[in-house]
């Protein structure tokens, strides 16, 4: 049985579960994050591909937004086991200290999941050739790529798996069931 633990600033209690891979998931992106960031000085980090662009202005802030973005989007995960998922924070105009509809999180984040589950979960895919993928200049490379990729393969089903458990903490209770 899953042990449950009283956050504080939750209706409900959060699974412990839910609470460890919410805080857990910027982590599991950092490797991610920051494997991208050479990229941005046009340091390809091994990478092989004759049809590369070259080096354009914009690519060092869109590279750093894009790792930003991403941490960014790992923390709002945090909302799905916080209180600030289920009443808006003071600080939101018109909207401070209302209930958030459960379904203003959970759509969203069900979407949000199944998108990133296209973009990383696929992945493997490549590895086993049904894709096409960047071809490395020594194998120490593109292990190297893939101990720093790989993890980003868990955000989408981290983030359903928050949504699936948000839900089933803000679903109204029948009488005298718990």
């Amino acid at each position: 049985m899953l042990m449950n633990i009283p956050v504080g600033d939750t209706e409900r209690p959060v699974p412990r579960w839910a609470l460890r891979l919410a805080k857990a998931l910027p982590f599991v992106l950092l490797p991610h994050c920051l494997w991208r960031l050479p990229f941005a000085f046009d340091y390809r980090m091994g990478t092989v591909d004759p049809a590369a662009p070259a080096y354009v202005w914009w690519a060092t802030p869109y590279v750093f937004g894009l790792s930003v973005l991403t941490e960014a989007l790992a923390l709002l995960t945090l909302g799905l086991v916080s209180g600030w998922g289920e009443v808006f924070p003071s600080w939101v105009p018109v909207l401070r200290g209302r209930r958030v509809p459960s379904l203003a999180a959970v759509v969203p984040a069900v979407l949000g999941g199944l998108v990133l589950f296209g973009l990383f979960g696929l992945q493997p895919l490549a590895w086993f050739g049904v894709f096409d993928e960047v071809g490395f200049s020594n194998g120490w490379w593109e292990a190297l790529y893939r101990v720093c990729v790989s993890p980003a393969m868990l955000w989408g089903p981290i983030t359903i798996a928050l949504a699936w458990a948000y839900h089933r903490r803000r679903r109204p209770v029948a009488q005298g069931v718990r």
